[in-house]
């Protein structure tokens, strides 16, 4: 029961993204809201949520992992509220802030109370369920979200949310355990300013620079101050002798291997989907719905082999370090079929890949998370799952950001000379630039630019995901950071009701 509690939160806190990803148009027209504007209203929310998760870990260690949850579904049932009453576009991006907040204090715990509540045995069934049902948030968001607007008005997308929230409320307050860290340790409330005001310049910067460049003042700056606060987060974190992320983590290679993973997983998928969309669009002319329904494949992978039990059974035959290669040189695969074989417009060769990358996703998180999680100490699982979860959202950004640059650099050098370089910021605007007679050489352009991002990203996650291997294959099975083996951890007592 506490397991179902938490794939709840998982899908509604997933859901929520894909469903708004579908909304996009409506929200534009209904209003009024400008492209900026509607860029923030998905931005509002990466920002809150990537920038709180480290320091909403720590308050959870600190004051109790349960709590932390209570507070996250109450902050995104009011968000969503609000984003339901929102009669313009500021009110909107405020709420999805609000929801951010809630998100954050979401993710920092489910993990952490997943560690907390089953011993060594079964956490690697609970990790593997708890991410098939996020992988079906993907899969199911543009679905629902298409059938709501085909019957309501943009708000059913956050009213949805309401009724799961009150239901998380009360299923959390009668099922779920309190936990929190014995030791008492002061709040490291320098390290959690430090750490969220570094985490929101860098995903700002992020965030910005496709928009108005990578050498503009509007994404140096806050990529600059971001990088400050991070680095004085850092050198803080090693001086106070009660930190929020305790540096020494770093030196453990499982830990290392398993944070490159991660970041990668999330890299490629989050880049990998940025370029599909476009592609499933604009070269083969699907619509927004019809492009979301035929990215469905890779999600519905991931549930498939993880809640069936087949994706955990082949992972617990494998040391880590062979899943998380296997996992990730099945992803890299995945890329590397979509570039080639849906180049020339082929649906088949993109279902293909999609299948790839889900099966690679199935494998290699659950290894990287049982990774993570098994190299930080139980008291400190709150820290370790907002780890996790702010690595996922770097690794998103990141994967759009640099994707989508690689993409926007090789479309601007393909088009005609004569046409201006800003033309390069989409394929509609290149096409209007052009006119009738170089429409199919943008188009080819656009392709052939999409083609060579994807091969770029597949690149980048195989030769990553051999260097997390390796870096885990390192590791020798001594104790653990709190003395114990590695995956031999005894399952804390839970509280009678």
């Amino acid at each position: 029961m506490i397991l179902a509690v938490i794939c709840l939160v998982q899908l509604v806190v997933i859901l929520d993204n894909t469903i708004l990803n579908v909304a996009v148009p409506s929200l534009t027209k209904e209003l009024g809201a400008t492209t900026a504007q509607t860029q923030w209203v998905i931005g509002a929310y990466s920002l809150a949520q990537a920038g709180l998760l480290i320091a909403a870990g720590g308050f959870a260690d600190r004051y109790g992992r349960k709590l932390v949850q209570l507070l996250g579904l109450g902050f995104f049932g009011l968000g969503s509220f609000g984003a339901v009453l929102a009669s313009n576009p500021g009110e909107l991006i405020a709420a999805r802030a609000g929801m951010g907040v809630g998100g954050s204090l979401l993710l920092a715990t489910s993990l952490a109370i997943i560690v907390r509540t089953f011993d060594a045995e079964e956490q690697p069934k609970a990790m593997a369920a708890c991410m098939g049902v996020g992988s079906l948030g993907f899969a199911l968001g543009p679905v629902i979200g298409g059938l709501l607007l085909a019957h309501f008005w943009w708000g059913s997308v956050f009213l949805v949310n309401l009724p799961v929230c009150l239901l998380g409320l009360l299923a959390v307050a009668r099922l779920v355990p309190e936990s929190k860290d014995p030791r008492g340790d002061r709040p490291d409330l320098l390290g959690a300013l430090l750490s969220t005001l570094g985490l929101v310049a860098v995903v700002y910067a992020i965030i910005q620079g496709p928009g108005y460049g990578w050498t503009s003042a509007r994404t140096l700056v806050p990529g600059g101050i971001g990088a400050v606060f991070l680095c004085g987060f850092v050198l803080w974190e090693r001086r106070t002798p009660h930190p929020l992320l305790d540096m020494s983590f770093f030196r453990n290679d499982r830990f290392r291997g398993a944070v490159s993973g991660a970041v990668l997983v999330s890299f490629g998928m989050g880049g990998s989907l940025f370029l599909l969309t476009q592609h499933l669009q604009f070269v083969l002319g699907y619509g927004p719905l019809d492009a979301g329904l035929r990215t469905a494949p890779m999600a519905l992978t991931v549930v498939l082999l993880n809640l069936t039990g087949f994706g955990m059974r082949l992972t617990g035959k494998l040391a880590p370090p062979v899943a998380i290669a296997c996992g990730l040189s099945l992803l890299a695969g995945g890329l590397a079929a979509i570039a080639v074989l849906g180049h020339s417009g082929s649906y088949p060769g993109i279902l293909l890949g999609l299948v790839l990358m889900g099966a690679g996703v199935a494998v290699a998180q659950p290894a990287m998370a049982g990774a993570v999680m098994s190299s930080i100490p139980p008291e400190r699982a709150g820290i370790g799952s907002g780890l996790m979860g702010t690595l996922s959202e770097l690794g998103n950004s990141l994967g759009v950001a640099v994707l989508g640059a690689v993409l926007t650099a090789g479309f601007a050098g393909s088009l005609p000379a004569r046409l201006p370089h800003d033309a390069a910021r989409s394929l509609p605007d290149a096409l209007a630039a052009a006119g009738p007679g170089a429409a199919h050489q943008v188009r080819t352009a656009f392709a052939d630019s999409l083609t060579s991002s994807q091969l770029i990203g597949a690149v980048a996650v195989l030769l990553g995901g051999l260097l997390a291997a390796w870096l885990l294959s390192r590791v020798s099975p001594g104790p653990t950071a709190d003395g114990q083996l590695p995956g031999r951890r005894e399952a804390e007592p839970v509280p009678a009701a």
